[in-house]
């Protein structure tokens, strides 16, 4: 979508705006893609394609609040009926999108209809990965929809015993609410901590104690080779070393797939989710947004997908920026990532990315304490601030993970 050229400047002018976008993924991207797109004057036909029948929804209380029971379906709502009715928009939920043609333009949906754009936006996120031949067994769950947590809920409501496969978000913050709900848990992860990716082995062994004083076995360094099963229900698991655990009950929560299955043929550049420029840009009229999209990092050079909720409302209004102004003019979406989790009286929150970090810091406060903030560098950079029970004094250090600044080793003040 080439610009005009002002013939009294010999400056591009912006291009005209599409007159049709559609959103794929009734997510929150793609909520924030057409909250965006109307905030920012776009006046032209609108369509949100959803695979899930309900509104748009948040998805981090699901392995917390939802799942504890402290709130009900409704309170996960992004927006009622009115404010989704004031965008003006087509909605179609309940019925996913199977194909893309980029030559024509157009998404063909389950139903069996096509929809046509002129710009389109791919936030489909991603699906929940599942142990090989779990998926018709009776007692295993996964955790990604609300209907996995309103499913999960009803479980825990008999105090099963119940075996968390894997040590990450999802699962070290279900097994906090299980242990809450009276259910004898165990935790398997082949991680050397609960968390360990996220957080390290210094934090992760402080959030292994925390569990253990609550009552939760975990077990490290180890995978699980299958899940037993008793007349079609599952009954325990067996781990790659021969042993088994009994269970009433299994959570898997070993991480989640982009779906993207149905661009195939597309022409869409596909691999760790839809591969995007630094713009959030596909090609062909396509963009990306939320857990989906994988994008190439201005600063780093090094490709980006982050499953975060905050990522995907800012990728969304990023998105419908870019998509008003054209590929020619989009600008680099370049964040500070942020994460929180809540597991007992312990708020961790996470701004930048852990991962690939070759030095932990704490600079406040102590593990001991249980209250801190750890800076985490890569080659000398501040790559990270994690904070522990200290989300004032962590916003300090938010600055120097965006200048990726020479790790520090006292107070941000």
């Amino acid at each position: 979508m080439p610009g005009r050229r002002d013939p009294g400047t010999g400056v591009s002018a912006a291009p005209a705006a599409p007159s049709r976008i559609a959103v794929v993924g009734a997510s929150a991207a793609g909520l924030s893609v057409v909250e965006g797109l109307r905030r920012e004057g776009y006046t032209g036909s609108l369509t949100l394609i959803g695979e899930e029948a309900h509104l748009p929804y948040d998805r981090p209380p699901l392995s917390k609040q939802l799942l504890s029971g402290t709130w009900d379906t409704d309170r996960l709502r992004l927006r009622g009926k009115d404010d989704i009715a004031a965008l003006g928009l087509e909605l179609r939920l309940g019925s996913p999108a199977v194909a893309l043609d980029t030559r024509t333009r157009e998404v063909t949906v389950a139903d069996g209809s096509l929809v046509g754009y002129d710009a389109l936006v791919v936030a489909t996120g991603t699906r929940a990965r599942r142990l090989p031949g779990t998926e018709s067994v009776r007692g295993v769950h996964v955790l990604r929809t609300l209907e996995d947590a309103v499913a999960l809920r009803e479980g825990l409501a008999t105090r099963p015993r119940l075996v968390v496969v894997g040590g990450g978000f999802v699962g070290a913050e279900a097994a906090a609410v299980a242990r809450g709900l009276g259910c004898e848990v165990t935790l398997v992860t082949d991680t050397a901590q609960p968390m360990g990716d996220a957080l390290g082995d210094e934090l992760g062994a402080l959030l292994r104690t925390v569990h253990h004083e609550h009552g939760v076995r975990i077990d490290t360094g180890v995978l699980v080779d299958e899940v037993l099963t008793d007349g079609g229900r599952a009954s325990g698991v067996r781990l790659a070393d021969g042993r088994t655990f009994a269970a009433d009950a299994v959570l898997v929560g070993i991480g989640a797939r982009p779906n993207t299955e149905w661009l195939t043929g597309s022409g869409v550049p596909v691999g760790n989710g839809v591969e995007c420029d630094a713009t959030l840009y596909a090609g062909s009229g396509v963009w990306a947004a939320g857990d989906v999209a994988c994008w190439l990092n201005a600063r780093t050079g090094e490709p980006w997908r982050i499953e975060h909720r905050t990522n995907a409302a800012e990728q969304g209004l990023a998105v419908a920026r870019n998509i008003l102004a054209g590929p020619e003019r989009a600008t680099p979406f370049d964040p500070v990532p942020y994460v929180w989790s809540d597991q007992y009286d312990l708020k961790i929150q996470i701004y930048g990315r852990t991962r690939g970090a070759d030095e932990v810091r704490v600079v406040e406060g102590s593990t001991a304490e249980r209250k801190l903030v750890a800076l985490y560098g890569r080659n000398g950079r501040t790559c990270a601030a994690v904070g522990i029970n200290m989300a004032r004094a962590l916003r300090g250090y938010r600055a120097q993970v965006a200048a990726a600044a020479p790790l520090l080793t006292g107070s941000a003040a």
